[in-house]
């Protein structure tokens, strides 16, 4: 498909400057030029992108953690994530998480695609793996790190998603696709890993 083109809504970066150089996320504050020619300033957080997996059991049941998070002071339900170090490929992040924080190793992986998770705040990019053929063993937490590792069946996920009780963003729109496959309405290409 052909996209006209973008020029009309394309702001375009004046001045920036560093507003917070943590450990984790950076936060900036950028003066553009809007289309019609006036300034505006743009706050934002600049974060080094993650993965999230989808992780299938043999039995219609999925792979969750549940995991407190401290922005929204609560325990949230949700598939495996972690963030991207730098440089590092997504499919051995994906990997690599999935295998210490629930312990499982997968013998196939699929490249779902990926997702902005707050577009207008954040360059975060979330790249959405699935993954099957699993084989448990023993997750490897970081010291800082505490999380349940819960199989859930998908029917039952997909009703506590309609009711509210998921609510984290990523969790949502990998169910999306999660049916979807299942469906046969978007197809995927799996790869053989060795162990």
């Amino acid at each position: 498909m052909d996209y006209p083109s973008d020029e009309h809504l394309t702001e375009t970066l004046i001045h920036s400057e560093t507003l917070l150089d943590g450990g984790f996320l950076k936060a900036r504050r950028d003066k553009v030029r809007l289309p019609d020619g006036r300034s505006a300033d743009r706050e934002y957080i600049v974060h080094p992108g993650a993965v999230v997996i989808i992780p299938l059991l043999d039995d219609d049941h999925v792979v969750l953690e549940r995991q407190f998070r401290y922005p929204v002071n609560r325990v949230m339900l949700e598939f495996p994530a972690g963030k991207l170090d730098a440089g590092e490929d997504p499919l051995l992040c994906a990997r690599r998480e999935l295998q210490e924080e629930t312990g499982y190793v997968a013998r196939q992986w699929a490249y779902a695609g990926a997702m902005h998770l707050a577009i207008a705040y954040s360059t975060e990019i979330i790249h959405i793996f699935f993954a099957r053929r699993l084989t448990a063993g023993a997750a490897q937490l970081d010291k800082d790190e505490f999380l349940e590792v819960q199989k859930k069946a998908i029917a039952d996920l997909a009703e506590d998603c309609r009711q509210g009780f998921v609510t984290d963003a990523k969790t949502l729109a990998c169910m999306l696709w999660l049916q979807n496959v299942r469906s046969g309405n978007w197809k995927l290409n799996w790869e053989d890993m060795a162990g």
